[in-house]
């Protein structure tokens, strides 16, 4: 079996654009949107609201689009497409510049213990959540929270994509402040044309379904039974492709809906390759054909959403209550070093 550069030098035979598929598929998905989103604004709420919920996950795909060009994946160095796929940034809340910043360093140091949290969920170790102060603890439990997931939309984008930033660093992080004046406008417009239901239906409850699901999708691709976490010194980079990102399983529909990001230990070994090529990546090396999974059912999301603290001695991550009843080891304190 291949490994380390060879194994992402094999995986550059799908880094490979179709140009004329990007676009076939983009204006398939826009019109999609559109259409879900007529819906949704005009239809009668028995009809609307499945339509806004449908709206909200084919967001998710415009989101994936807009990540792939991000990468360099697709559309790189078509001004049209950069005008789309800004649009979508915003509309989304994912202005440019924090994101780039924060994913690309994600994909750097996924599952690395220290360091891994910029761009990603925290995980501390059990002698981390020892030396850590009751406020220091709520928050960490606060972030990895089901509840703050489904919140999503407040927690996830519009303070920590849009305001914090911003705050931070005015200059560089301004379309953090364009995203929510761009889509708060977009829902006040609507509003005032058609009404509230265009509002509610057609923008905002869309958008929430979009960065919940969002939300928990990177909790879960990265927080799974099996996870591996590495200390600094340890840290390689297809390991943490292959064995800290998951497979999530899910039907032909929703991978359509989610633009195959459930084949995220692919897109973790290369992210060069453009979504629609990920299936065709797994199939075609063996290498990835045996990933941790987990899957949207109800067991797998107890699951993911049971472990929060890295156990070095172990090997695992515990839930909170054995990490309470565990002692810090030596293996523990050098596993952030």
């Amino acid at each position: 079996m291949r490994t380390g550069p060879e194994l992402v030098r094999a995986s550059n035979e799908y880094a490979k654009e179709d140009r004329a598929l990007t676009w076939r598929l983009l204006v398939i998905s826009l019109v999609a949107w559109a259409a879900s989103v007529s819906v949704a604004a005009f239809a009668p709420l028995w009809v609307a609201v499945p339509a806004s919920l449908l709206t909200g996950l084919i967001v998710v795909r415009l989101f994936i689009f807009y990540h792939d060009y991000l990468h360099g994946a697709i559309l790189g160095g078509s001004r049209v497409g950069g005008w789309i796929m800004r649009a979508v940034g915003y509309y989304v809340l994912a202005g440019p510049s924090v994101w780039k910043e924060t994913h690309d360093y994600h994909h750097k140091h996924t599952a690395k213990m220290v360091g891994a949290a910029i761009g990603s969920y925290p995980v501390v170790t059990i002698g981390m959540w020892q030396a850590m102060t009751v406020n220091q603890r709520r928050a960490y439990r606060f972030v990895r929270h089901p509840l703050t997931m489904f919140f999503g939309y407040v927690f996830m984008f519009v303070l920590g994509m849009c305001l914090s930033p911003f705050k931070r660093q005015p200059r560089q992080h301004l379309d953090g402040l364009l995203s929510l004046v761009f889509q708060w406008t977009f829902a006040g417009l609507a509003g005032w044309a058609f009404g509230w239901q265009a509002a509610v239906l057609g923008v905002l409850l869309p958008d929430f379904v979009a960065t919940a699901s969002g939300s928990y999708l990177f909790y879960a691709q990265h927080n799974f039974p099996g996870m591996q976490i590495r200390g600094r010194r340890e840290w390689e980079y297809t390991f943490a492709a292959l064995h800290s990102s998951s497979m999530f399983d899910m039907n032909p529909v929703m991978h359509w809906l989610t633009g195959n990001i459930g084949y995220h230990h692919v897109h973790h070994l290369n992210h060069r390759i453009p979504f629609y090529r990920l299936p065709e990546a797994m199939a075609a090396m063996p290498e990835l054909q045996n990933p941790h999974r987990t899957s949207w059912a109800p067991r797998d999301v107890a699951a993911c959403l049971k472990f929060h603290i890295w156990s070095p001695e172990d090997g695992r991550m515990l839930t909170y209550a054995e990490a309470e009843a565990r002692r810090p080891t030596p293996d523990d304190a050098v596993a952030a070093k």
